[in-house]
């Protein structure tokens, strides 16, 4: 398992971020439940009593992922793999999240998260034992100096130049930490327009799978949580206009009509998605996007072909005195194997070259 925690300094105080927070989980909601195959159910949201961080807000969702998912994957893949499960106990300034894959039983990502007034110089706010500080790595992420790239980049987004205009705040500096900093700490000149906060977030990812766990748990952390994290603290940011102002009333109205809109389109996406697999779903399955067929064979390398060979009939060479016909009792290729019942089991290989082996292959012979 590996365990990092991320600081991330905000340049809002806590009690703020509490409907910052919220807002973009409603909003991130609806925008990824646009296109045939994806979507966000809401399963349950309802408060909770002595449960993780006291009590607090409950919610268990599923996302479907299959809309990011290239055609003829999707077409290969049960709707178990194409699915992630949520499960969120949200006890503000305490949230705890656990994400989980029905197909990989053996995975799951968790997230403990804690907020404070501070820029994030708490050593151990989780009060990990000894053996899991020596593991942890810290992580800081700054909003202004990590930056995103392509297609993740918009510069409406960028703190750099962002100025809110109902609160004027922005744009943010390269040295904006250290500046809200001095003036939450100086009482002379303390401001709204100054305030700072962190997220403290530790995360654990477990890969249990022997021969690709630390390679995929430091992919997941490197190569999705971190660029995640940073274009959502960003955007909590740059988006402070649609947030500013609400109530928690408010707040609990936009999740109830976000609710109903993600079933709208749950219910949409089922629709179309009947409809067209009766029409065009095998044109999925046999090509690529580009139209050009695609052999499953190949694609599945471990396809194994269990052959009746009493029955077969060998052709004959041009040359039969050189080349005789060959009898099902003798050995008629180098893949084979004895089943119980007599038949013999021929392993197909048809991304093989003929003749030769394929890496790491068994050869059996009589």
């Amino acid at each position: 398992m590996l365990i990092k925690e991320y600081r991330i300094p905000l340049p809002l105080s806590v009690e703020e971020y509490k409907v910052a927070q919220l807002y973009m989980i409603a909003k991130k909601s609806k925008e990824e439940s646009q296109g045939t195959g994806s979507g966000v159910e809401i399963i349950v949201n309802e408060p909770y009593d002595n449960g993780p961080g006291g009590s607090g807000q409950y919610t268990s969702k599923i996302y479907h992922v299959g809309y990011h998912l290239p055609g003829w994957l999707k077409a290969l893949l049960p709707k178990s793999v194409q699915t992630v499960g949520e499960e969120a106990w949200n006890a503000y300034p305490y949230t705890k999240t656990r994400y989980t894959c029905p197909f990989v039983e053996k995975f799951f990502i968790e997230i403990e998260t804690k907020y404070f007034d501070d820029c994030g110089e708490r050593e151990n706010v989780f009060e990990l034992n000894n053996s899991e500080l020596r593991s942890r790595i810290v992580d800081v992420i700054d909003i202004v100096k990590d930056q995103l790239y392509s297609s993740d980049y918009k510069k409406e987004e960028d703190p750099k130049y962002y100025v809110s205009e109902k609160t004027k705040r922005g744009p943010l500096g390269e040295n904006w930490v250290e500046e809200h900093w001095n003036s939450m700490n100086n009482n002379h000149n303390k401001s709204k327009n100054k305030c700072i906060m962190c997220a403290y977030k530790l995360v654990r990812v477990e890969f249990k799978y022997w021969g690709m766990q630390t390679k995929i748990e430091k992919f997941i952390h490197e190569g999705a949580l971190r660029k995640i994290m940073v274009r959502a603290h960003k955007q909590a940011w740059t988006w402070q206009d649609e947030w500013v102002g609400l109530t928690m009333a408010d707040i609990r109205q936009i999740e109830k009509e976000t609710q109903e809109y993600l079933k709208s389109r749950m219910a949409a996406n089922t629709d179309n998605s009947s409809a067209s697999e009766s029409i065009d779903g095998q044109q999925n399955l046999n090509t690529s996007p580009s139209g050009q067929e695609i052999d499953l064979n190949v694609i599945d390398k471990d396809n194994d072909t269990y052959v009746d060979i009493s029955s077969m009939e060998v052709p004959k060479s041009k040359n039969s005195s050189s080349h005789p016909s060959i009898s099902s009792k003798q050995s008629i290729s180098r893949d084979q194997e004895v089943l119980g019942d007599g038949r013999r089991k021929l392993w197909s290989r048809s991304n093989s070259k003929a003749g030769l082996p394929s890496p790491g292959e068994c050869v059996c012979s009589n």
